[in-house]
């Protein structure tokens, strides 16, 4: 990520923390709103604007470069080991994800049969992964960047496929926080990886929900889990239909 992608990014997380609309920024800056839309999404923005919209937020731009190198010290990944300490031990996996979903330690002693010894254990093992930082009283800050992501084919990946896949589509999909589509056809490499494109972005919208709602209180949070997925695929119940050289 570059420096100013950074920036950006440190700016509007400021701006939505402090409930601060674009329209608002847009009659500070004496611009219609269109135009900081666009400024934002295309990354065209001099300097001077961007200290005009740290005053906006009475943000000096000295704290906004702290931010940056607070985002710049987050995790990305875990490496391979650290995923395979994580799916190796299923307490610590249930701690880790409970904490990146922002629950307190007292939300996991509250909703599992953990004790507040071996709670406080896997958070040590967490903050040595570097996933977070223990703090004093047993506060919990999240050390991962807002494009944390498993390692694709690592051992969450994997261990998801092994152990939870079935569980997870051994549901009816009819409820109304439920979804199911299924979808047959023939792409051609270039549709394929249009299509992989949107797949990403849709993600990307999952994921700023999900940080939309990281602060609204557990009881108004329900767990969702989203799988996309796409693949070149015949199903195999059709093989022995297939001639010879088809296959």
């Amino acid at each position: 990520m570059s420096q100013i992608d950074l920036m950006l990014n440190c700016l509007k997380k400021a701006l939505k923390q402090r409930g601060i609309s674009y329209a608002r920024v847009a009659s500070h800056l004496q611009l219609t709103e269109a135009s900081v839309k666009r400024m934002f999404s295309l990354k065209q923005v001099s300097v001077q604007r961007i200290e005009q919209v740290c005053q906006l937020i009475q943000l000096d731009l000295v704290d906004l470069l702290q931010l940056m190198t607070e985002q710049q010290q987050r995790t990305d990944q875990l490496s391979y080991e650290q995923e395979q300490q994580l799916s190796q031990d299923l307490t610590l996996l249930l701690v880790a994800v409970s904490v990146l979903n922002r629950w307190s330690m007292q939300d996991i002693l509250d909703w599992y049969k953990i004790s507040e010894h071996e709670c406080i254990q896997k958070l040590a093992q967490l903050d040595r992964l570097k996933l977070i930082e223990l703090l004093p009283a047993n506060k919990i800050r999240l050390r991962v960047s807002a494009n944390f992501g498993w390692l694709e084919n690592g051992p969450i990946q994997r261990f998801f496929q092994q152990k939870i896949a079935q569980e997870f589509f051994n549901a009816s999909f009819n409820s109304k926080a439920e979804s199911l589509l299924v979808l047959n056809g023939m792409l051609s490499a270039q549709a394929n990886a249009e299509f992989q494109k949107k797949l990403k972005r849709l993600a990307n919208d999952f994921n700023e929900l999900n940080r939309q709602d990281e602060k609204l209180p557990l009881a108004q949070r329900n767990g969702v889990s989203v799988v996309l997925a796409l693949r070149d695929w015949r199903f195999g119940l059709f093989k022995p239909l297939l001639k010879s050289d088809k296959t």
